[in-house]
């Protein structure tokens, strides 16, 4: 199957896919000028650029890559050193700041923990977690962050707060915890009522959201054979809807409903919800 990922550089995906022969990660080079440039019609750029730049001709290669309406396409990638090189001949002020970027993928805690989501797919183990239940959940965290955080997959201990949001005390988690485990999961309204308490009670130190989210559509897709297309869900709309919820979940009912999808199945789905989901957690 192919391997595709999304990064952001300054709110801007990324796409790469991977190449077997190649044993490497190709970038779309339309996203990379886009980037670079913030243009308003990055493909009619990158065309012209191109056209301007008869070197770039030896440097690119055509890959499918899945474009915003979902269909895939054979579209101009470049590896890493064409990146550079695509980097060098563009105008532009961010630069060095987009080569600092690159640079740093795959070495940050962020990154790592990303990988080990993704490796929750393709390892299968994802068949395994228990679905709904605050053990599921303690699975989905203490796999993707374990040998990350020495507390992967344990309940915290201590009082947290976000925004001036105080999260549920840790004197009650335990119970809190029990009552949201027993909540009903027989509509998307209820599921989604059940994915608000627990972001409320925010179980872990760090990296609720990212485990929460995965939670959440093994929910869905247990019990209504759908998922969610988190890329369809815009970053600020979501955590205002989310900011929102604890009073009024109506809007992030909404944000949901409107993602979903029957594709359950679709390794593609899942990894762009993986790279939107942490997309999300970028300050």
């Amino acid at each position: 199957m192919i391997k595709t990922s999304i990064r952001f550089f300054e709110d801007v995906p990324v796409r790469a896919v991977w190449d077997d022969e190649a044993q490497s990660w190709f970038f779309c080079a339309t996203d990379v000028a886009e980037a670079l440039t913030k243009s308003k019609n990055p493909r009619s750029y990158w065309n012209a650029f191109k056209r301007r730049h008869d070197e770039l001709s030896t440097i690119c290669r055509q890959l499918k890559l899945s474009a915003r309406d979902g269909k895939s396409y054979l579209t101009d990638v470049v590896d890493a050193s064409g990146v550079n090189t695509v980097v060098a001949l563009i105008p532009a002020k961010n630069r060095e700041s987009f080569v600092r970027w690159l640079s740093g993928l795959g070495g940050t805690l962020d990154e790592k923990s990303k990988q080990k989501a993704y490796e929750l797919f393709e390892s299968g183990m994802i068949d395994e977690i228990e679905v709904g239940t605050v053990k599921g959940l303690q699975q989905i965290h203490g796999y993707i962050f374990g040998g990350l955080y020495d507390f992967a997959g344990k309940i915290r201990k201590l009082n947290i707060a976000k925004g001036g949001f105080a999260f549920a005390p840790a004197m009650f988690l335990a119970q809190t915890l029990s009552l949201i485990e027993k909540m009903p999961e027989t509509t998307i309204k209820e599921i989604v009522q059940k994915y608000v308490e627990m972001d409320i009670a925010h179980p872990f130190m760090e990296g609720n959201g990212r485990s929460t989210r995965i939670w959440l559509d093994l929910i869905l897709k247990k019990n209504l054979q759908v998922c969610v297309d988190w890329s369809k869900i815009d970053k600020r709309i979501y955590f205002d809807a989310m900011k929102k919820s604890p009073v009024d979940a109506s809007e992030i009912y909404r944000l949901i409903e409107g993602a979903i999808t029957a594709e359950i199945g679709s390794r593609e789905i899942f990894m762009k919800g993986i790279d939107y989901s942490y997309y999300y957690e970028e300050e």
